[in-house]
């Protein structure tokens, strides 16, 4: 018994330290900006070694991976079983302008540093946690398709990957405009075509 207690404090001082990184860089990239974020500061500001970071994220892009996901979260309401498919189309689209107002809050500075060919976190295949809001998308389109609500016509993968391509081409066209784009307009207008293109009625 003793041991599970002292295992369960070691996981609690883990998740601790990994926050505490967390909110470091958080309170860096509000003060100092997106240049000013290295290993070096993060760890000045959250009081841990260089080897703790690495122990909590492999690299500075997977920390930032935790950033961009600590988006204000999708209300649980509005992911409830669709009615219709029109309706399952409404929420997805939903869920993704919430990330729309995120980025716009993050800023174009900031999600241009980030969302770049070298940023290895953007990558699926190496992912294994918190790939919201994708995620959260299938689980609804699954959840919708167990239910007889929808079907769709491709596979479930091959759904998500084309979402999160057309998601991403949407941020860097942002990105590259420096935020001369109707972000949300053209968010919601092109994954709308797709939706209409793969999500039936049943």
């Amino acid at each position: 018994m003793e041991e599970k207690v002292e295992l369960s404090r070691q996981q609690k001082k883990s998740k601790d330290t990994k926050e505490r990184i967390f909110q470091a860089a958080k309170r860096i990239l509000k003060k100092k900006g997106y240049e000013e974020l290295s290993i070096k500061n993060i760890c000045e500001e959250a009081g841990v070694s260089n080897g703790s970071f690495y122990h909590h994220f492999k690299t500075k892009d997977d920390l930032l991976s935790y950033y961009i996901e600590d988006q204000p979260q999708i209300d649980p309401g509005l992911l409830d079983l669709p009615d219709s498919a029109e309706e399952a189309k409404y929420t997805i689209i939903q869920v993704y302008l919430n990330y729309v107002n995120y980025c716009e809050e993050l800023g174009v500075d900031f999600m241009s540093g980030y969302y770049n060919s070298r940023n290895q976190a953007l990558n699926p295949a190496i992912r294994t946690e918190r790939r919201y809001p994708i995620v959260t998308v299938q689980v609804y389109v699954e959840k919708a398709m167990a239910a007889g609500v929808i079907a769709l016509n491709v596979g479930i993968e091959e759904f998500t990957t084309d979402i999160r391509m057309i998601v991403i081409g949407n941020v860097f066209e942002w990105c590259l405009r420096k935020g001369e784009t109707d972000f949300q307009g053209n968010m919601s207008r092109s994954l709308g075509k797709y939706l209409d293109s793969t999500v039936e009625g049943k």
